[in-house]
């Protein structure tokens, strides 16, 4: 594009003065005008951010309360163990008990037989 003016350095200067005049005239009313709508942009922020929190939040109780949940399932899985594995102990050990009673109980029948058979063999003798 050709200027048929010709722009010495006074032009430059006032045209870039005017540029940053114009510039903080339109910031100033923008600011001024927009300070309304400014602060209406930042109160929805505001409760945008207040929701997020408030979600957050309630994301946090329920994993919480499912992670509680999951606790007390797995206490009670394990405490089922342990019953059964005390309950398998105790039938073992009275399974025990039982077979030492009966090896005791036998062994006291045979030598109730024994002394039978050796008083029966005295008693020939004589």
């Amino acid at each position: 594009m050709r200027h048929d003016k010709n722009h010495d350095l006074n032009d430059r200067r006032n045209g870039a003065a005017a540029a940053r005049k114009a510039l903080l005239d339109n910031f100033r009313a923008a600011r001024e005008t927009g300070g309304a709508v400014l602060a209406e942009k930042l109160a929805e922020r505001e409760a945008i951010a207040a929701a997020r929190d408030e979600r957050r939040a309630e994301r946090e109780r329920v994993k919480a309360e499912e992670r509680d949940r999951e606790r007390l399932a797995e206490e009670a899985r394990l405490a089922e163990i342990a019953a059964a594995a005390r309950q398998e102990t105790e039938a073992r050990e009275a399974a025990e008990k039982d077979r030492i009673a009966r090896v005791v109980g036998d062994e006291a029948a045979r030598k109730a037989e024994r002394d039978r058979r050796y008083a029966a063999r005295k008693a020939r003798q004589r």
